[in-house]
Protein backbone atom coordinates (compact mmCIF):
# COMPACT_ATOMS: atom_id res chain seq x y z
CA UNK A 1 0.00 0.00 0.00
CA UNK A 2 1.51 3.62 -0.76
CA UNK A 3 2.50 5.22 2.51
CA UNK A 4 0.51 8.31 1.46
CA UNK A 5 -2.47 6.53 1.66
CA UNK A 6 -1.90 4.55 4.43
CA UNK A 7 -0.79 8.14 6.76
CA UNK A 8 -3.54 9.67 5.62
CA UNK A 9 -6.08 7.11 6.91
CA UNK A 10 -4.14 7.31 10.37
CA UNK A 11 -5.00 11.07 10.02
CA UNK A 12 -8.15 10.83 9.38
CA UNK A 13 -8.83 8.00 12.22
CA UNK A 14 -7.46 10.67 14.59
CA UNK A 15 -9.07 13.52 13.71
CA UNK A 16 -12.23 12.95 12.36
CA UNK A 17 -14.21 13.83 15.50
CA UNK A 18 -12.06 17.19 15.31
CA UNK A 19 -14.78 20.23 14.93
CA UNK A 20 -13.50 22.09 11.80
CA UNK A 21 -14.30 25.37 13.75
CA UNK A 22 -11.45 24.73 16.64
CA UNK A 23 -9.19 25.20 13.49
CA UNK A 24 -9.66 28.85 13.45
CA UNK A 25 -8.09 29.26 17.00
CA UNK A 26 -4.91 29.48 14.64
CA UNK A 27 -5.66 33.61 13.97
CA UNK A 28 -3.86 33.20 10.21
CA UNK A 29 -6.07 29.64 9.50
CA UNK A 30 -7.61 31.67 6.41
CA UNK A 31 -4.32 33.28 5.09
CA UNK A 32 -2.41 29.68 5.53
CA UNK A 33 -5.72 27.02 3.69
CA UNK A 34 -6.49 29.40 0.51
CA UNK A 35 -4.71 30.27 -2.73
CA UNK A 36 -5.34 33.09 -5.08
CA UNK A 37 -4.51 33.33 -8.73
CA UNK A 38 -5.54 36.04 -11.40
CA UNK A 39 -8.16 37.03 -9.16
CA UNK A 40 -9.66 34.22 -8.33
CA UNK A 41 -9.33 32.99 -4.67
CA UNK A 42 -10.06 29.55 -3.32
CA UNK A 43 -11.09 29.16 0.36
CA UNK A 44 -10.36 25.56 1.71
CA UNK A 45 -10.24 26.50 5.63
CA UNK A 46 -13.42 25.07 6.09
CA UNK A 47 -12.44 21.20 5.87
CA UNK A 48 -10.50 19.42 8.38
CA UNK A 49 -7.32 19.54 6.61
CA UNK A 50 -4.25 20.57 8.65
CA UNK A 51 -0.75 21.32 7.64
CA UNK A 52 0.34 17.70 8.08
CA UNK A 53 -2.60 16.21 6.48
CA UNK A 54 -1.92 18.40 3.56
CA UNK A 55 1.83 17.60 3.10
CA UNK A 56 0.77 14.16 3.04
CA UNK A 57 -1.86 14.84 0.14
CA UNK A 58 0.77 16.61 -1.64
CA UNK A 59 3.64 13.59 -1.35
CA UNK A 60 0.32 11.24 -2.67
CA UNK A 61 0.19 13.70 -5.71
CA UNK A 62 3.63 13.44 -6.33
CA UNK A 63 3.89 9.63 -5.53
CA UNK A 64 1.38 9.79 -8.06
CA UNK A 65 3.40 11.29 -10.80
CA UNK A 66 1.03 14.48 -11.29
CA UNK A 67 3.70 16.90 -11.86
CA UNK A 68 5.39 14.57 -14.59
CA UNK A 69 1.80 13.58 -15.98
CA UNK A 70 0.66 17.28 -16.59
CA UNK A 71 3.66 18.27 -18.18
CA UNK A 72 3.78 15.03 -20.56
CA UNK A 73 -0.41 16.07 -21.34
CA UNK A 74 1.00 19.94 -22.07
CA UNK A 75 3.71 18.43 -24.36
CA UNK A 76 1.35 16.27 -26.71
CA UNK A 77 2.14 12.91 -25.24
CA UNK A 78 -0.59 10.40 -25.27
CA UNK A 79 -1.97 10.95 -22.34
CA UNK A 80 -5.68 9.36 -23.53
CA UNK A 81 -3.60 6.33 -23.65
CA UNK A 82 -6.62 3.76 -24.49
CA UNK A 83 -7.08 5.93 -27.58
CA UNK A 84 -3.71 6.44 -28.68
CA UNK A 85 -4.53 9.72 -28.41
CA UNK A 86 -2.73 13.25 -27.54
CA UNK A 87 -5.03 15.32 -24.64
CA UNK A 88 -4.61 19.12 -26.42
CA UNK A 89 -7.65 21.29 -25.49
CA UNK A 90 -5.04 23.54 -23.71
CA UNK A 91 -3.96 24.10 -26.93
CA UNK A 92 -6.89 25.57 -28.21
CA UNK A 93 -6.62 28.31 -25.62
CA UNK A 94 -2.81 28.93 -25.30
CA UNK A 95 -1.29 31.86 -26.44
CA UNK A 96 2.01 30.47 -27.58
CA UNK A 97 3.23 30.46 -30.98
CA UNK A 98 6.41 27.65 -30.46
CA UNK A 99 5.79 24.69 -32.12
CA UNK A 100 3.44 21.97 -30.60
CA UNK A 101 3.24 18.60 -32.17
CA UNK A 102 0.62 15.66 -31.88
CA UNK A 103 1.16 12.99 -33.96
CA UNK A 104 4.27 14.35 -35.83
CA UNK A 105 2.77 17.09 -36.89
CA UNK A 106 2.33 20.86 -34.96
CA UNK A 107 -0.80 21.80 -34.10
CA UNK A 108 -0.83 25.56 -33.84
CA UNK A 109 -1.56 26.80 -37.41
CA UNK A 110 -4.21 24.54 -38.01
CA UNK A 111 -5.43 26.07 -34.42
CA UNK A 112 -4.70 29.45 -35.43
CA UNK A 113 -6.46 29.20 -39.29
CA UNK A 114 -9.87 27.01 -37.72
CA UNK A 115 -10.06 30.22 -35.16
CA UNK A 116 -9.79 32.59 -37.83
CA UNK A 117 -12.35 30.55 -39.91
CA UNK A 118 -14.73 30.87 -36.57
CA UNK A 119 -14.13 34.57 -35.89
CA UNK A 120 -15.16 35.51 -39.98
CA UNK A 121 -18.00 33.32 -40.07
CA UNK A 122 -19.52 34.52 -36.33
CA UNK A 123 -18.30 38.12 -36.93
CA UNK A 124 -20.23 37.81 -40.55
CA UNK A 125 -23.59 36.34 -38.87
CA UNK A 126 -23.54 39.20 -36.26
CA UNK A 127 -22.75 42.34 -38.21
CA UNK A 128 -25.62 40.89 -41.04
CA UNK A 129 -22.71 40.64 -43.93
CA UNK A 130 -23.59 36.90 -44.11
CA UNK A 131 -27.56 36.96 -44.37
CA UNK A 132 -30.20 33.97 -45.10
CA UNK A 133 -30.77 33.14 -48.49
CA UNK A 134 -33.53 35.66 -49.08
CA UNK A 135 -31.28 38.66 -47.37
CA UNK A 136 -32.62 38.69 -44.36
CA UNK A 137 -30.02 38.72 -41.28
CA UNK A 138 -30.35 36.31 -38.88
CA UNK A 139 -31.80 36.83 -35.78
CA UNK A 140 -31.44 33.35 -34.16
CA UNK A 141 -28.98 30.96 -33.95
CA UNK A 142 -30.18 27.11 -32.74
CA UNK A 143 -27.19 24.89 -31.84
CA UNK A 144 -28.32 20.93 -32.07
CA UNK A 145 -25.81 18.66 -30.05
CA UNK A 146 -25.12 17.03 -27.37
CA UNK A 147 -23.07 16.38 -24.32
CA UNK A 148 -20.16 18.32 -24.89
CA UNK A 149 -21.92 19.80 -27.75
CA UNK A 150 -24.09 21.15 -25.45
CA UNK A 151 -23.19 21.07 -22.51
CA UNK A 152 -20.50 23.49 -22.56
CA UNK A 153 -21.57 26.34 -25.13
CA UNK A 154 -24.52 26.21 -23.22
CA UNK A 155 -23.20 26.68 -19.94
CA UNK A 156 -20.74 29.68 -21.60
CA UNK A 157 -23.23 31.31 -23.30
CA UNK A 158 -25.86 31.89 -20.44
CA UNK A 159 -23.01 32.29 -17.91
CA UNK A 160 -21.83 35.06 -20.28
CA UNK A 161 -25.53 36.61 -21.03
CA UNK A 162 -24.27 40.09 -20.22
CA UNK A 163 -22.04 40.44 -22.72
CA UNK A 164 -24.15 38.79 -25.44
CA UNK A 165 -24.19 41.63 -28.73
CA UNK A 166 -25.38 39.24 -31.28
CA UNK A 167 -28.44 37.00 -32.50
CA UNK A 168 -30.28 35.13 -29.88
CA UNK A 169 -28.66 31.70 -29.07
CA UNK A 170 -31.31 28.30 -28.10
CA UNK A 171 -29.71 24.87 -28.02
CA UNK A 172 -31.00 21.61 -28.59
CA UNK A 173 -29.86 18.51 -27.35
CA UNK A 174 -32.46 15.60 -26.01
CA UNK A 175 -33.92 13.37 -28.50
CA UNK A 176 -37.39 13.78 -26.91
CA UNK A 177 -39.31 15.48 -29.49
CA UNK A 178 -40.91 17.82 -27.29
CA UNK A 179 -37.70 19.84 -26.98
CA UNK A 180 -36.82 20.73 -30.42
CA UNK A 181 -40.96 21.34 -31.18
CA UNK A 182 -40.48 24.06 -28.13
CA UNK A 183 -37.65 25.77 -29.73
CA UNK A 184 -39.10 26.21 -33.37
CA UNK A 185 -42.12 27.24 -32.08
CA UNK A 186 -40.47 30.37 -30.78
CA UNK A 187 -38.76 31.28 -34.41
CA UNK A 188 -39.16 32.72 -37.42
CA UNK A 189 -37.08 30.09 -40.20
CA UNK A 190 -36.59 32.90 -42.56
CA UNK A 191 -34.16 34.24 -40.24
CA UNK A 192 -32.98 31.28 -38.25
CA UNK A 193 -29.26 29.57 -38.69
CA UNK A 194 -29.26 25.91 -37.29
CA UNK A 195 -25.54 24.61 -36.03
CA UNK A 196 -25.11 20.83 -35.94
CA UNK A 197 -22.43 19.58 -33.26
CA UNK A 198 -21.76 16.04 -33.95
CA UNK A 199 -17.83 15.45 -34.44
CA UNK A 200 -18.40 12.06 -36.76
CA UNK A 201 -21.86 13.18 -38.48
CA UNK A 202 -23.38 10.50 -37.00
CA UNK A 203 -24.48 11.01 -33.43
CA UNK A 204 -28.50 9.35 -33.15
CA UNK A 205 -29.80 12.20 -31.10
CA UNK A 206 -28.48 15.41 -33.09
CA UNK A 207 -28.59 13.79 -36.13
CA UNK A 208 -32.40 13.13 -35.43
CA UNK A 209 -33.20 16.70 -34.46
CA UNK A 210 -31.08 17.85 -37.06
CA UNK A 211 -33.25 16.45 -39.80
CA UNK A 212 -36.39 17.63 -38.06
CA UNK A 213 -34.82 21.24 -38.32
CA UNK A 214 -34.26 20.97 -42.14
CA UNK A 215 -37.83 19.43 -42.40
CA UNK A 216 -39.05 22.40 -41.01
CA UNK A 217 -36.94 24.52 -42.83
CA UNK A 218 -38.13 23.51 -46.33
CA UNK A 219 -41.70 23.71 -45.15
CA UNK A 220 -40.82 27.38 -44.77
CA UNK A 221 -38.22 27.87 -47.06
CA UNK A 222 -38.23 25.49 -49.76
CA UNK A 223 -34.79 24.89 -51.79
CA UNK A 224 -33.26 27.60 -49.65
CA UNK A 225 -32.45 25.06 -46.42
CA UNK A 226 -28.63 24.66 -46.72
CA UNK A 227 -28.52 28.48 -46.72
CA UNK A 228 -29.41 28.00 -43.17
CA UNK A 229 -27.00 25.21 -41.85
CA UNK A 230 -23.61 25.39 -40.44
CA UNK A 231 -21.89 22.12 -38.75
CA UNK A 232 -19.40 21.67 -36.56
CA UNK A 233 -17.91 18.61 -37.53
CA UNK A 234 -14.73 16.34 -38.12
CA UNK A 235 -16.92 14.74 -41.14
CA UNK A 236 -16.87 17.11 -43.71
CA UNK A 237 -18.34 14.31 -46.25
CA UNK A 238 -21.05 13.57 -43.96
CA UNK A 239 -21.75 17.39 -43.56
CA UNK A 240 -21.49 17.62 -47.67
CA UNK A 241 -24.04 14.90 -47.58
CA UNK A 242 -26.55 17.21 -45.76
CA UNK A 243 -26.50 19.95 -48.11
CA UNK A 244 -23.97 22.14 -45.46
CA UNK A 245 -21.04 24.14 -48.04
CA UNK A 246 -17.58 22.93 -46.87
CA UNK A 247 -17.21 27.12 -46.18
CA UNK A 248 -19.47 26.21 -43.28
CA UNK A 249 -17.94 23.01 -42.00
CA UNK A 250 -15.74 23.57 -38.64
CA UNK A 251 -13.58 20.70 -37.66
CA UNK A 252 -11.64 19.90 -34.48
CA UNK A 253 -9.23 17.24 -34.30
CA UNK A 254 -8.89 14.03 -32.50
CA UNK A 255 -6.95 15.47 -29.61
CA UNK A 256 -9.94 17.39 -28.40
CA UNK A 257 -11.70 15.64 -26.27
CA UNK A 258 -15.74 16.19 -26.37
CA UNK A 259 -16.37 17.52 -22.70
CA UNK A 260 -13.17 19.90 -23.30
CA UNK A 261 -13.91 21.04 -26.61
CA UNK A 262 -16.00 24.31 -25.94
CA UNK A 263 -12.59 26.37 -26.34
CA UNK A 264 -12.61 25.50 -30.12
CA UNK A 265 -15.12 25.31 -33.09
CA UNK A 266 -17.58 24.10 -30.81
CA UNK A 267 -17.82 26.81 -28.83
CA UNK A 268 -18.67 29.14 -32.15
CA UNK A 269 -21.72 29.89 -30.59
CA UNK A 270 -20.39 31.67 -27.30
CA UNK A 271 -18.53 33.53 -30.73
CA UNK A 272 -22.05 34.35 -32.06
CA UNK A 273 -23.63 35.28 -28.85
CA UNK A 274 -21.07 37.74 -27.19
CA UNK A 275 -18.30 38.31 -30.27
CA UNK A 276 -14.63 37.33 -31.27
CA UNK A 277 -12.98 39.49 -28.87
CA UNK A 278 -14.91 38.54 -25.99
CA UNK A 279 -14.24 35.12 -26.73
CA UNK A 280 -10.49 35.74 -26.92
CA UNK A 281 -10.97 36.99 -23.59
CA UNK A 282 -12.64 33.70 -22.73
CA UNK A 283 -9.79 32.16 -24.09
CA UNK A 284 -7.17 33.95 -22.15
CA UNK A 285 -8.99 32.87 -18.76
CA UNK A 286 -8.15 30.06 -20.02
CA UNK A 287 -4.77 30.35 -20.55
CA UNK A 288 -3.97 32.14 -17.18
CA UNK A 289 -5.02 29.04 -15.29
CA UNK A 290 -2.73 26.44 -17.71
CA UNK A 291 0.30 28.57 -17.10
CA UNK A 292 -0.63 28.66 -12.65
CA UNK A 293 -1.29 25.02 -13.01
CA UNK A 294 1.90 24.28 -15.00
CA UNK A 295 4.70 26.73 -12.94
CA UNK A 296 2.61 27.20 -9.22
CA UNK A 297 4.29 25.01 -6.16
CA UNK A 298 1.60 22.38 -5.61
CA UNK A 299 1.03 24.24 -2.20
CA UNK A 300 -0.28 27.08 -3.65
CA UNK A 301 -1.89 25.35 -6.94
CA UNK A 302 -5.53 25.73 -7.10
CA UNK A 303 -6.35 22.98 -9.41
CA UNK A 304 -3.78 20.63 -7.19
CA UNK A 305 -5.34 21.91 -3.71
CA UNK A 306 -9.24 21.61 -4.83
CA UNK A 307 -7.81 18.12 -6.38
CA UNK A 308 -6.83 17.17 -2.81
CA UNK A 309 -9.32 18.28 -0.59
CA UNK A 310 -11.55 15.83 -3.15
CA UNK A 311 -9.36 13.09 -2.85
CA UNK A 312 -9.03 13.52 1.26
CA UNK A 313 -13.28 14.15 1.37
CA UNK A 314 -14.29 11.16 -1.42
CA UNK A 315 -11.63 8.97 -0.67
CA UNK A 316 -10.48 9.06 2.79
CA UNK A 317 -13.22 10.39 4.39
CA UNK A 318 -15.56 8.60 2.53
CA UNK A 319 -18.32 11.07 1.15
CA UNK A 320 -19.97 9.57 -2.25
CA UNK A 321 -21.02 12.93 -3.36
CA UNK A 322 -19.77 16.72 -3.91
CA UNK A 323 -22.69 20.07 -4.48
CA UNK A 324 -21.40 22.40 -6.71
CA UNK A 325 -23.39 25.62 -5.45
CA UNK A 326 -22.81 28.52 -8.02
CA UNK A 327 -24.03 32.13 -5.81
CA UNK A 328 -24.69 32.63 -9.52
CA UNK A 329 -27.58 32.39 -11.54
CA UNK A 330 -26.19 32.33 -14.53
CA UNK A 331 -24.31 29.80 -13.76
CA UNK A 332 -27.15 27.79 -13.76
CA UNK A 333 -26.00 25.08 -15.79
CA UNK A 334 -22.35 24.82 -14.21
CA UNK A 335 -23.51 22.08 -12.09
CA UNK A 336 -24.39 19.96 -15.36
CA UNK A 337 -21.42 20.96 -17.10
CA UNK A 338 -19.38 19.42 -14.62
CA UNK A 339 -21.47 16.60 -13.99
CA UNK A 340 -20.31 15.51 -17.66
CA UNK A 341 -16.87 17.01 -16.78
CA UNK A 342 -16.32 15.15 -14.13
CA UNK A 343 -18.08 12.02 -13.55
CA UNK A 344 -17.92 10.98 -17.69
CA UNK A 345 -13.63 11.29 -16.93
CA UNK A 346 -13.15 9.78 -13.74
CA UNK A 347 -16.52 7.53 -13.66
CA UNK A 348 -14.43 4.67 -13.86
CA UNK A 349 -14.13 0.89 -11.88
CA UNK A 350 -10.34 0.36 -13.70
CA UNK A 351 -6.84 1.86 -13.76
CA UNK A 352 -5.11 2.75 -17.24
CA UNK A 353 -3.86 -0.82 -17.32
CA UNK A 354 -6.90 -2.61 -16.96
CA UNK A 355 -6.62 -3.43 -13.29
CA UNK A 356 -9.36 -3.15 -11.08
CA UNK A 357 -9.44 -0.14 -8.62
CA UNK A 358 -8.77 -0.79 -5.51
CA UNK A 359 -9.97 2.87 -3.70
CA UNK A 360 -13.50 4.84 -5.00
CA UNK A 361 -12.86 6.91 -7.98
CA UNK A 362 -15.45 10.07 -9.53
CA UNK A 363 -17.87 10.99 -7.08
CA UNK A 364 -21.49 12.40 -7.79
CA UNK A 365 -21.40 15.72 -8.60
CA UNK A 366 -24.48 17.45 -8.39
CA UNK A 367 -25.99 20.72 -7.75
CA UNK A 368 -27.87 23.82 -7.93
CA UNK A 369 -27.93 28.02 -7.77
CA UNK A 370 -28.00 29.71 -4.45
CA UNK A 371 -30.10 30.28 -2.99
CA UNK A 372 -32.79 28.44 -4.74
CA UNK A 373 -31.18 24.79 -3.57
CA UNK A 374 -31.65 26.38 0.24
CA UNK A 375 -35.58 26.05 -0.36
CA UNK A 376 -34.80 22.93 -1.52
CA UNK A 377 -32.14 20.24 -0.75
CA UNK A 378 -29.73 22.42 2.14
CA UNK A 379 -31.63 20.44 4.58
CA UNK A 380 -30.18 17.40 3.82
CA UNK A 381 -26.72 19.88 3.64
CA UNK A 382 -27.33 20.36 7.11
CA UNK A 383 -29.37 17.89 8.99
CA UNK A 384 -29.19 14.67 6.63
CA UNK A 385 -26.88 11.57 7.98
CA UNK A 386 -24.86 12.06 5.08
CA UNK A 387 -22.10 14.48 4.25
CA UNK A 388 -21.80 16.15 1.17
CA UNK A 389 -19.27 18.41 0.73
CA UNK A 390 -19.80 21.32 -0.72
CA UNK A 391 -18.46 23.85 -3.30
CA UNK A 392 -19.47 27.50 -3.18
CA UNK A 393 -19.01 30.70 -5.61
CA UNK A 394 -19.61 33.58 -5.40
CA UNK A 395 -18.80 36.93 -7.05
CA UNK A 396 -17.88 40.58 -4.88
CA UNK A 397 -19.76 42.08 -7.74
CA UNK A 398 -22.56 41.61 -9.97
CA UNK A 399 -23.77 43.19 -13.27
CA UNK A 400 -26.48 44.88 -11.94
CA UNK A 401 -24.67 47.40 -9.67
CA UNK A 402 -28.59 48.98 -9.37
CA UNK A 403 -29.47 45.80 -7.82
CA UNK A 404 -26.91 46.42 -5.56
CA UNK A 405 -29.67 44.99 -2.20
CA UNK A 406 -30.06 41.46 -4.19
CA UNK A 407 -26.27 41.07 -4.27
CA UNK A 408 -25.47 41.89 -1.13
CA UNK A 409 -28.13 39.41 0.50
CA UNK A 410 -26.55 37.00 -1.92
CA UNK A 411 -23.44 36.74 -1.04
CA UNK A 412 -24.76 37.54 2.57
CA UNK A 413 -26.65 33.79 2.00
CA UNK A 414 -23.39 32.24 0.50
CA UNK A 415 -20.94 33.34 3.43
CA UNK A 416 -23.71 31.97 5.68
CA UNK A 417 -24.35 28.52 4.64
CA UNK A 418 -20.91 27.44 4.41
CA UNK A 419 -20.24 28.77 8.11
CA UNK A 420 -23.54 27.10 9.28
CA UNK A 421 -22.00 24.28 7.63
CA UNK A 422 -19.27 24.10 9.76
CA UNK A 423 -20.67 25.63 13.17
CA UNK A 424 -23.54 23.61 13.36
CA UNK A 425 -25.71 24.14 16.64
CA UNK A 426 -25.75 22.59 19.67
CA UNK A 427 -28.33 20.98 21.94
CA UNK A 428 -27.32 23.25 24.33
CA UNK A 429 -28.10 26.38 21.90
CA UNK A 430 -31.31 24.62 20.27
CA UNK A 431 -33.03 24.15 24.11
CA UNK A 432 -32.43 27.99 24.58
CA UNK A 433 -34.57 28.83 21.33
CA UNK A 434 -37.21 25.91 22.22
CA UNK A 435 -37.74 27.52 25.92
CA UNK A 436 -41.33 29.02 26.19
CA UNK A 437 -42.40 27.49 22.65
CA UNK A 438 -46.07 26.79 22.52
CA UNK A 439 -46.21 23.95 20.57
CA UNK A 440 -48.70 20.77 22.19
CA UNK A 441 -47.38 18.28 19.99
CA UNK A 442 -43.84 17.82 21.44
CA UNK A 443 -41.67 18.80 24.28
CA UNK A 444 -39.18 21.50 24.54
CA UNK A 445 -36.59 18.85 24.54
CA UNK A 446 -38.03 17.26 21.29
CA UNK A 447 -38.01 20.54 19.33
CA UNK A 448 -34.86 21.22 20.82
CA UNK A 449 -33.67 17.87 19.06
CA UNK A 450 -35.16 18.58 15.40
CA UNK A 451 -33.38 22.30 15.85
CA UNK A 452 -29.65 20.95 16.82
CA UNK A 453 -27.15 20.93 13.78
CA UNK A 454 -24.48 19.01 14.04
CA UNK A 455 -22.04 21.38 11.73
CA UNK A 456 -18.33 20.20 11.00
CA UNK A 457 -19.93 19.65 7.17
CA UNK A 458 -16.81 21.12 4.92
CA UNK A 459 -16.94 23.43 2.36
CA UNK A 460 -14.84 25.32 -0.26
CA UNK A 461 -15.34 28.72 -1.63
CA UNK A 462 -14.39 30.29 -5.24
CA UNK A 463 -14.51 34.06 -4.90
CA UNK A 464 -14.01 36.25 -7.90
CA UNK A 465 -14.57 39.77 -8.62
CA UNK A 466 -17.25 39.75 -11.04
CA UNK A 467 -18.05 36.65 -13.57
CA UNK A 468 -16.34 37.80 -16.76
CA UNK A 469 -15.29 36.10 -19.86
CA UNK A 470 -12.08 35.98 -18.55
CA UNK A 471 -13.18 34.77 -14.91
CA UNK A 472 -15.30 32.07 -16.75
CA UNK A 473 -12.26 30.73 -19.01
CA UNK A 474 -10.09 30.35 -15.48
CA UNK A 475 -12.65 28.45 -13.80
CA UNK A 476 -13.52 26.10 -16.48
CA UNK A 477 -10.09 25.56 -16.72
CA UNK A 478 -9.60 25.12 -12.73
CA UNK A 479 -12.55 22.60 -12.98
CA UNK A 480 -10.81 20.84 -16.01
CA UNK A 481 -7.34 20.19 -14.08
CA UNK A 482 -9.04 19.36 -10.90
CA UNK A 483 -10.43 16.28 -12.83
CA UNK A 484 -7.26 15.48 -14.26
CA UNK A 485 -5.01 15.48 -10.72
CA UNK A 486 -7.94 13.78 -9.12
CA UNK A 487 -7.50 11.09 -12.43
CA UNK A 488 -4.02 10.76 -12.08
CA UNK A 489 -3.90 9.86 -8.60
CA UNK A 490 -6.45 7.05 -8.58
CA UNK A 491 -4.88 6.04 -11.83
CA UNK A 492 -7.36 6.04 -14.05
CA UNK A 493 -7.27 7.72 -17.76
CA UNK A 494 -9.58 11.06 -17.78
CA UNK A 495 -10.04 10.99 -21.36
CA UNK A 496 -11.74 8.49 -22.45
CA UNK A 497 -15.47 7.09 -22.48
CA UNK A 498 -16.19 3.44 -22.90
CA UNK A 499 -19.41 3.61 -19.94
CA UNK A 500 -21.38 5.55 -22.61
CA UNK A 501 -21.23 2.59 -25.28
CA UNK A 502 -23.26 -0.23 -23.92
CA UNK A 503 -26.50 1.69 -23.91
CA UNK A 504 -26.37 3.54 -27.30
CA UNK A 505 -25.48 -0.39 -28.78
CA UNK A 506 -28.93 -1.84 -27.10
CA UNK A 507 -30.86 1.44 -28.01
CA UNK A 508 -29.91 0.52 -31.74
CA UNK A 509 -30.84 -2.39 -31.38
CA UNK A 510 -34.27 -1.75 -29.52
CA UNK A 511 -35.82 0.52 -31.57
CA UNK A 512 -37.02 -1.99 -34.06
CA UNK A 513 -38.75 -3.56 -31.32
CA UNK A 514 -40.33 -0.52 -30.28
CA UNK A 515 -41.38 -0.15 -33.55
CA UNK A 516 -43.19 -3.64 -33.72
CA UNK A 517 -40.39 -6.32 -33.87
CA UNK A 518 -40.19 -9.10 -31.76
CA UNK A 519 -38.58 -8.99 -28.61
CA UNK A 520 -36.31 -12.26 -29.33
CA UNK A 521 -34.02 -12.45 -27.02
CA UNK A 522 -34.78 -10.17 -24.24
CA UNK A 523 -35.49 -10.28 -20.30
CA UNK A 524 -39.15 -10.54 -19.28
CA UNK A 525 -38.98 -6.68 -17.95
CA UNK A 526 -37.78 -5.22 -20.91
CA UNK A 527 -40.33 -7.61 -23.16
CA UNK A 528 -43.17 -6.08 -20.28
CA UNK A 529 -42.30 -2.53 -20.97
CA UNK A 530 -42.41 -3.10 -24.66
CA UNK A 531 -45.73 -4.31 -24.33
CA UNK A 532 -46.59 -1.88 -21.95
CA UNK A 533 -45.19 1.19 -24.63
CA UNK A 534 -46.08 -0.06 -27.68
CA UNK A 535 -48.35 2.10 -29.93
Amino acid sequence: MNDSWTRLEHHHAAVADRPILSLFSNPQRFQAFSAETGGLLLDFSKTNLDEEILQDLIALAEESGVPDKRDAMFRGARSNATEGRAVLHTALRSQDTGALAAGGEDVRPGIKAARDRMERFAEGIRTGTITAPGGRAFTDVVNIGIGGSDLGPLMAVRALAPYHSGPRCHFVSNADGAQISDTLALLDPGTTLFIIASKTFTTVETMTNARTAVRWLEEAVGGDAAGHLAAVSSAPARAAGFGIAEDRVFGFADWVGGRYSLWGPVGLPIMIATGAERFREFLAGGCQMDQHFRAAPLRQNLPVLMALTGIWHSNICGYATRAVLPYDQRLDRLPAYLQQLDMESNGKRVTSCGAPLQRASGPVVWGEPGTNGQHAFYQLLHQGTQIVPAEFLIAAESHEPHLKEHHDLLKANCLAQSEALMRGRTLEAARKLAQGAEDAAVSQDCLARHRTFPGNRPSVTLAYTRLTPFVLGQLIAFYEHRVFVEGVIWGINSFDQWGVELGKELAGSLLPMVQGAPADGKDGSTRGLLARLSG
